[in-house]
């Protein structure tokens, strides 16, 4: 008997158990809050863009002519420095054993100038006799000749031998231009924003993808704001702007206008996505961050908005005319 009913009870609650579970799930789904509220433009009519904090000399990143290994490193990240002041050492050894070798080398061939100058003089001696006993027919004209040319060649091989010695002399001097490049120095004066190289690391000759040392002016900070090309005619040079910090946009700062990069490059990606492909092109503005002291940072993303005049194009008349023509046909 209990049989008979329990399948239709199992069915009855299976049914309204879907029923409530299609009635839960239709329920819309409330959108989640902003964690910060966005910057709103102070404006009537602005435009927007983001902007990276940088240096107002741009971040410049620091090399090394000659690869080499770390020895020294006289800064560290926030470091003050003035131009020409000393950032690292490279391994200098094996430059001042081959400096050392080259003098050397000075040595000799400045010994071989005074053996080869000595040997003309006694030849120019021995040229100058046989010429008194060739008048005196003591000698052959033949032997006189001989002398003559040993002169000759002695005095050849005297220009070889100071030849010799302004090369090594030169090289001296290069081996000394690499000891002194072997300390790279501050182009500016600035603050060290990043160091990425540690004493026994090698650092490479030439362009690297991270900087051994990232070095700009910070005072004051400039903010590099990408500009849509659709809106590029809307900004104007000298036109006020303020930018909030992303993340907080109780930080904000009035900027004043610098330039404007005159090239419009594809849009940087911030990603980290190398096979990213972007294909809105910005216009780069560069403003200075008037207000000092505020907690922002190189590296740092603002959002920017620019005042601007928009102005309704006059028609051509050229354009209305010929389209008045072609509406009144032949």
């Amino acid at each position: 008997m209990i049989g008979k009913y329990l399948l239709p009870v199992l069915a009855v609650f299976g049914i309204g158990f879907a029923v409530l579970t299609v009635v839960k799930g239709s329920k819309t789904i409330p959108p989640a809050q902003p964690v910060v509220d966005p910057s709103a433009p102070p404006y009537t009519s602005s435009v927007a863009g983001s902007g990276i904090i940088e240096a107002n000399t741009e971040n410049i990143s620091i090399g090394t002519l000659i690869p080499g290994v770390v020895s020294q490193i006289y800064v560290s990240v926030g470091s003050k420095v003035k131009a020409s002041d000393p950032l690292f050492r490279l391994d200098d050894r094996d430059l001042r054993a081959q400096l050392e070798v080259r003098r050397a080398d000075l040595r000799v061939a400045e010994a071989s100038v005074k053996v080869e100058k000595a040997s003309l003089a006694d030849l120019k001696n021995q040229l100058e006799r046989a010429e008194i006993l060739c008048n005196k027919q003591v000698i052959s004209v033949d032997e006189l000749d001989r002398r003559r040319y040993a002169v000759q060649i002695a005095g050849a091989k005297l220009s070889h031998a100071r030849a010799d010695v302004l090369s090594v002399k030169a090289q001296i001097r290069e081996t000394e231009t690499n000891l002194e490049r072997i300390i790279v120095r501050a182009p500016i004066d600035g603050e060290v924003l990043q160091l990425k190289i540690h004493v026994g690391e090698f650092a490479p000759a030439g362009i690297t993808q991270t900087p051994l040392i990232l070095l700009g002016n910070v005072e004051p900070l400039n903010v590099r704001v990408d500009v849509d090309e659709n809106d590029a005619w809307r900004v104007r040079s000298g036109a006020p702007a303020i930018a909030f910090l992303r993340g907080n946009r109780n930080i904000k700062t009035n900027l004043k206008f610098v330039r404007f990069e005159p090239y419009v490059v594809p849009k940087k990606s911030l990603t980290g996505d190398s096979i990213e492909r972007v294909d809105t092109r910005v216009l780069q503005v560069i403003y200075s961050i008037e207000h000092s002291g505020l907690p922002i940072f190189a590296g740092q993303q603002m959002d920017v908005f620019i005042e601007a005049h928009d102005q309704t194009p006059r028609p051509d008349p050229l354009q209305t005319e010929q389209a008045e023509t072609s509406k009144a046909g032949p």
